[in-house]
């Protein structure tokens, strides 16, 4: 873990409110692993006094890539950020996903802006695995499907792909047996979590998930992200140090 201060190389609205921002940092780029995250100071002054964390989205050569949506003032302010203007960032931080092991199809589960770690997944895995990739969404208008493969749509209201969840249309695709030894990387709210936990414990599936929590410190000190563990001589583990990547089995989602 380092503090950079990163230049702003690019940024994007590529739909309904959600945007992805690209900084220079040679150094985090080579050294994040798929579901690591950094945290942002969205500017210099005193407010908003807390880092904002970020799933990293994609590297590319000495860039990195996150994605979000505007749903308070910190998001508001990096919707606003100018190419060469300078943002504080901490990372790499957290538990990333196990890429490697004993299985031969990688089944990619996003939910809504759950999409933002697979991108970094995908990267790892393309030529080893087999990927297929499954993403949910309220509408057909928020799925953002950039650097992925073999992707599948679900949505809500039912104006792109599969109408209904996400999680129906892996159960679904599981159904017709033609994964083989799969395993699941999933990120997404913890509704869709919790299904996609007993989607998988039915069905004897390897699965492991990034949480989307609210991260005050991101380092450990402020132990404002608890997750209750299943059966562990430890009652709670922290989501920004042990997490947010844990294998699904060993959590209890709320």
């Amino acid at each position: 873990m380092k503090q950079f201060n990163a230049p702003v190389t690019d940024l994007t609205n590529v739909t309904d409110n959600i945007f992805v921002l690209t900084f220079r940092a040679a150094e985090l780029a080579s050294t994040c692993q798929p579901g690591q995250f950094i945290n942002i100071k969205v500017n210099d002054l005193v407010y908003p006094l807390l880092r904002r964390p970020f799933s990293v989205y994609m590297t590319v050569r000495d860039e990195v890539k996150i994605i979000f949506n505007v749903v308070g003032e910190g998001t508001q302010i990096l919707s606003t950020k100018n190419k060469g203007e300078f943002i504080d960032i901490v990372g790499p931080l957290g538990h990333p996903f196990t890429t490697d092991g004993d299985y031969d199809t990688a089944l990619l589960v996003g939910g809504g802006l759950g999409v933002a770690p697979l991108p970094a997944i995908t990267t790892a895995i393309r030529g080893k695995k087999e990927i297929v990739t499954f993403l949910g969404s309220r509408t057909g208008s928020q799925i953002v499907d950039r650097y992925l493969e073999n992707v599948h749509l679900a949505t809500d209201d039912g104006t792109r792909g599969f109408h209904g969840t996400v999680v129906e249309l892996l159960r679904n695709k599981l159904g017709t047996g033609k994964f083989r030894k799969p395993k699941i990387f999933a990120c997404g709210p913890n509704a869709m979590l919790k299904s996609l936990s007993v989607l998988t414990r039915e069905s004897e599936i390897q699965c492991e998930v990034s949480l989307e929590t609210a991260m005050a410190c991101g380092i450990g000190i402020c132990q404002g992200c608890p997750v209750e563990r299943v059966e562990s001589e430890k009652k709670y583990s922290l989501v920004c140090k042990e997490g947010p990547v844990f294998d699904v089995s060993t959590i209890c989602l709320p």
